[in-house]
């Protein structure tokens, strides 16, 4: 099991928050304990979460509200366990900022053979569409990765 997982994407106000907010929760809801954070290859440093992921997670009982975009950075990334990535040149990105990184990189999608598109600026369908991507990543995560609920 990993304990210390970092999500990425590209300006840590969409996917990456997101998808750190509901794998946190699936993990708690698992009784596992795990530290689940996230951050941006080209961060909107110290920007809140979308107003629309705010409101989606918020549909699902998760708070984003205090949420503050970070930039993804070696330091940031060496004590973690798995860092999850959105797109397949995310991957590259991040193993390019810090080389010995290359193994615990993974595309959310990978099993499923999918990016989650960014959803910036596009409308509640796109993060919708984004959240479900999102979700169907990590119930193959969880699958692969997780032991099965008793």
């Amino acid at each position: 099991m990993f304990s210390t997982i970092l999500t990425v994407c590209t300006g840590n106000i969409c996917r990456s928050p997101m998808a750190a907010a509901a794998l946190a929760d699936r993990l708690r809801r698992r009784g596992l304990a795990a530290t689940v954070e996230s951050a941006g290859i080209a961060a909107l440093v110290g920007h809140p979460a979308d107003a629309l992921a705010v409101e989606l997670l918020a549909e699902r009982g998760l708070d984003l509200s205090g949420h503050l975009a970070r930039q993804l950075t070696p330091e940031l990334i060496r004590p973690f366990e798995l860092i999850l990535v959105m797109e397949r040149d995310q991957q590259r990105e991040v193993e390019a900022i810090l080389p010995s990184a290359r193994g615990r990189v993974q595309r959310l999608g990978y099993r499923g053979g999918f990016d989650v598109p960014d959803p910036y600026r596009r409308g509640r369908p796109a993060f919708e569409r984004a959240l479900a991507l999102i979700d169907r990543g990590l119930d193959d995560l969880e699958r692969s990765f997780w032991p099965a609920r008793p």
